[in-house]
């Protein structure tokens, strides 16, 4: 079966939930007319990645609390049934008939005060397909999101194929690929806000291991995308390399193949949509030497169990 995946490699509008919904709808219409199946946004492109953390971590900063309330306000709740916010995605997705995944900060609650770092899969109906949430936020990231569960950790059938998909420094956790792997990923999303060398060697290492393609998102961003009375923190939550005009992200999204050959090299410093077509095929051609979740796994030797229950306040209510 052939597929045609395309990453969009675009900014968002940084704490604008509504203009961030209305690019969404448009790069998902643009990349259906270029012959899409799968439509893939980077990590929490919906409605930014809070760079500005690592630059505010000091204890009750006063900035810090600024920002982390005007990220609640304009992230979204996410409903199972799909009546939520991103009707509009949902909209664009089951009119052109494609699946779409959306990195995105989930708000846990209507007027919940925690973020999860959540990818939405939504399937060619607009329905949810999966949502998995981010296991471990990484270094001072655990100050923006909470800890996600195993309930997202799931691969789905897709009229493009079985897809799976992990954020960002998942990809260096071996259980948590390994319990993708047994699910037999066909094409896995790798959402990312940069791509350093090592993005790059962890992309290409997972589908060499998982005998799959991979699909890496990465942020384009640019000063001139940053609200202005953000840009410094948000410059300084970068790093000190960050330039004072120009661009923050580079993106660096990139197809790899089940050989870990690129079929897409990673596209680095601009902002358009970048496409592929997939052979999955090829993948069966792989497995004949590795079979992590078959003829080379040793089920006699290791065991993995995985907890997929989506995990709730901790809090019982009777009345």
């Amino acid at each position: 079966m052939t597929t045609t995946v395309a990453i969009v490699q675009q900014p968002s509008a940084l704490l604008d939930l509504d203009e961030s919904l209305r690019r969404a709808t448009a790069h998902i219409t643009e990349a259906a007319r270029a012959g899409a199946d799968l439509v893939v946004f980077p990590e929490t492109w919906l409605t930014c990645y809070p760079a500005w953390v690592f630059g505010l971590a000091g204890w009750r900063d006063a900035e810090a609390r600024h920002w982390h309330a005007r990220l609640l306000e304009q992230s979204p709740v996410l409903d199972p049934g799909g009546d939520d916010a991103l009707a509009p995605v949902r909209a664009a997705a089951r009119e052109h008939g494609v699946t779409v995944v959306l990195g995105l900060n989930e708000r846990a609650a209507p007027s919940s005060g925690s973020l999860y770092n959540s990818l939405l899969t939504i399937g060619p109906d607009g329905g949810t397909l999966n949502v998995h949430r981010k296991l471990t936020p990484t270094h001072t990231e655990r100050i923006v999101w909470a800890a996600g569960d195993g309930a997202g950790l799931r691969v789905v059938d897709t009229p493009a194929g079985r897809v799976g998909s992990l954020v960002c420094w998942e990809h260096f956790h071996p259980l948590a690929r390994h319990a993708l792997h047994a699910q037999h990923e066909e094409i896995h999303v790798a959402a990312w806000p940069d791509m350093p060398e090592s993005h790059v060697i962890a992309a290409r290492s997972y589908a060499l291991e998982g005998r799959c393609f991979v699909v890496s998102a990465g942020l384009v961003l640019s000063t001139d995308d940053v609200p202005a009375d953000l840009l410094a923190a948000y410059r300084a939550g970068v790093g000190p390399d960050a330039p004072g005009s120009g661009l923050l992200f580079t993106g660096g999204s990139s197809v790899v193949g089940p050989d870990g050959a690129w079929i897409v090299e990673p596209v680095l410093g601009e902002a358009r949509l970048i496409t592929a077509r997939l052979d999955t095929g090829r993948r069966y051609e792989e497995a004949l030497d590795l079979d992590l979740a078959g003829h080379y796994g040793r089920p006699d030797v290791f065991s993995l169990s995985v907890d997929r229950t989506r995990r709730g306040s901790g809090v019982d209510f009777t009345d």
